[in-house]
């Protein structure tokens, strides 16, 4: 059985942003689903883990804008540790 070192920590956080990613798809999808009009406010309501605000770098000749927001919901968080189960079996 091959360790976490083995595959590379980057490859693990292209499956757990691809499982966040996947998540969230699905999230808005069951958001929209009538079958499940009690439960999707509880399944796609995030949370905010993390915030930087937007910094502005003025070059004179560019103007960069840079800023990160963490906001999970339930589906994606189950699709990443679905993707940690995934990853674990490959």
């Amino acid at each position: 059985m091959r360790g976490v070192k083995s595959k590379g920590y980057g490859m693990l956080l292209l499956f757990l942003i691809t499982g966040a990613v996947f998540g969230g798809i699905l999230g808005e999808f069951i958001s929209r689903a009538d079958a499940l009009v009690d439960w999707a406010p509880y399944l796609v309501k995030t949370f905010l883990v993390l915030d930087v605000p937007p910094v502005s770098i003025n070059l004179y000749v560019v103007r960069v804008m840079l800023g990160f927001a963490l906001q999970p919901n339930l589906i994606s968080i189950l699709g990443m540790i679905a993707a940690l189960l995934l990853f674990r079996r490959v």
